[in-house]
């Protein structure tokens, strides 16, 4: 008696993602969705993660800038770094439209670096508004975690600038 020959094994399930590894798979995926649907933002949170994606977009010139003589290439819009941020993390965020400085002035040391401690109310950075310095507060007391804004940047109004590590 002759045996019917066996069907081919299909190949094992693939393993599933680690957690990195997953991230990177949603930022793809959120990415896609910026392009497809022309959004600028998109963001999501979950228990243990959060993704934000943002598309760039190019600074506004001032109108009394002098027009270029030669065409110059449009950026093309493209997705940012994603930010996977634990939600642990208080963010602090620009109360205002204006330029970002680190310290009070251009020789001095900076208000704050990443891994300082910092106390509630402690002055983390300046924002220039119409030529008045305002200081930014820190809102809770803990580690800086990571400052997202470079020094002199233009920030703008609920802009992120510092993650804090709050104490517990």
């Amino acid at each position: 008696m002759a045996r019917a020959p066996r069907p081919p094994r299909s190949p094992a399930p693939p393993a599933p993602p680690s957690g990195d590894e997953r991230v990177v798979e949603l930022t793809r995926r959120l990415a896609g969705v910026l392009a497809e649907l022309g959004l600028s933002e998109v963001e999501i949170e979950s228990k243990d993660v959060r993704v934000c994606v943002r598309r760039a977009v190019a600074a506004a010139v001032p109108a009394l800038a002098p027009a270029p003589t030669t065409p110059a290439a449009a950026p093309a819009e493209r997705p940012l770094v994603a930010d996977a941020v634990s939600p642990a993390l208080v963010t602090l965020e620009a109360p205002m439209v204006g330029t970002f400085y680190r310290s009070p002035s251009p020789t001095a040391d900076p208000f704050v670096n990443e891994g300082d401690v910092v106390k509630e109310s402690q002055v983390l950075c300046i924002i220039e508004a119409m030529k008045l310095m305002n200081e930014i507060e820190s809102k809770v007391g803990g580690r800086i975690a990571k400052i997202l804004v470079e020094n002199g940047q233009a920030v703008e109004y609920g802009q992120p600038l510092f993650l804090i590590d709050p104490q517990r």
